[in-house]
């Protein structure tokens, strides 16, 4: 079976940050078997305004509704291995840290969880309370992995999606995916 993953997105600034990750994933020469993606209520009105765009179409990806629990990912049999959160508001977290499944992104992440596969909240917010640095801690004991939103410099970036790829190709290393990205120490 190929890799099967989920991507959620919130209604977070940094709408580009996931644009960035959905086009590098439909573009890739080994694409996984099985792409479903979720957004929270606000993403959509978060994307238009930050994008200046409708959401596009990719036609490979299953888009479910948030409130949609017959969803393959709701269930653990359905196996998905990866759930990446891009970006992921503190409400979120907050609600994956407490285990409050209220909807397919929050439940998706708790089968994530408690299946121990891999679960990437990319962090979208700052600066951060101790409440949001307590529910971090409690994701990161639980298995999860948190990537701040936090791109780097080192590669120069040209523009604002190369400065959002900063971060989705750091993403998508934590995932375990192939990817042809600035390596530090290689020309």
């Amino acid at each position: 079976m190929g890799r099967r993953i989920v991507i959620g997105i919130t209604g977070a600034s940094g709408a580009i940050y996931a644009q960035v990750l959905l086009d590098a994933i439909a573009a890739m020469k080994e694409p996984p078997e099985a792409v479903g993606v979720v957004m929270s209520s606000n993403a959509k009105t978060v994307w238009q305004h930050e994008l200046g765009q409708e959401m596009p179409d990719y036609p490979a990806f299953h888009f479910y509704a948030s409130n949609d629990f017959m969803a393959p990912f709701a269930s653990g049999s359905a196996q998905y291995d990866t759930m990446i959160i891009c970006p992921c508001s503190m409400g979120t977290m907050g609600r994956i840290a407490a285990g409050i499944s209220n909807d397919l992104m929050t439940r998706a992440a708790d089968v994530v969880l408690k299946e121990r596969r891999k679960l990437i909240l990319v962090a979208r917010e700052t600066p951060y309370s101790l409440i949001h640095l307590r529910n971090m801690e409690t994701i990161t004991l639980a298995g999860g992995i948190i990537c701040p939103a936090t791109p780097s410099f080192y590669s120069r970036p040209s523009d604002m999606r190369a400065l959002a790829a900063t971060v989705t190709d750091r993403v998508l290393d934590l995932a375990g995916f192939s990817n042809a990205s600035y390596r530090w120490g290689n020309s």
